[in-house]
């Protein structure tokens, strides 16, 4: 069986909206979706990217969120087949209690909930196989420790669907199609 790990924000569900919506409603900065092409925000000091961020990260949005449409689904189906699902995310530790309340709410099953800012280092510590994730540095650093990268595509991570080593899709139906033959092989070589 295989060992998931699994971003959240932007991976799990549409983070980009609420993000613009708080940038532009604090600042007055526009941070359209379609503009954002590399994984950098450069529009705003790092502080004031910070402070957004954690507003996204409070109780109340993190409850709000709503899933991508055959997300849940996806992981229940790879849970049931025995995979074991590690969520990971950039967010501060205070915010797992809220996350972990989250991912039952919207009924993600999982056996690992990790918030920290170093998601590779963990996930190499856990033995992870495959990691979704919509970060084009966490996908290209899991890609060079030997774990498969998988993600939704968003103008950040775009380039990477020319890149070996990396699933790419344009949904959670489509992101399950492909990574369901490497899941398969997994199961195989486990029995």
């Amino acid at each position: 069986m295989a060992r998931i790990a699994l971003d959240i924000d932007s991976t799990l569900h549409d983070y980009w909206d609420l993000f613009r919506s708080i940038v532009h409603e604090r600042y007055g900065v526009d941070l359209a979706y379609e503009d954002q092409t590399d994984w950098g925000v450069t529009h705003l000091p790092q502080e004031l990217l910070r402070e957004a961020v954690m507003e996204t990260h409070s109780d109340q949005n993190i409850a709000a969120a709503e899933p991508y449409p055959g997300a849940a689904e996806t992981i229940q189906a790879w849970h049931e087949q025995g995979h074991w699902i590690h969520v990971t995310s950039h967010r501060a530790q205070s915010c797992a209690p809220a996350t972990a309340r989250w991912l039952e709410q919207v009924g993600i099953p999982f056996d690992d909930l990790h918030c920290s800012y170093d998601k590779v280092t963990r996930c190499v510590e856990l033995g992870i196989d495959v990691l979704v994730d919509d970060s084009p540095v966490n996908l290209e650093r899991a890609r060079a420790v030997g774990i498969l990268g998988a993600t939704i595509i968003h103008p950040w991570n775009a380039s990477l669907a020319h890149e070996d080593g990396v699933i790419v899709a344009h949904d959670w139906h489509e992101l399950h199609e492909r990574l369901e033959p490497w899941l398969g092989r997994l199961r195989q070589s486990a029995r």
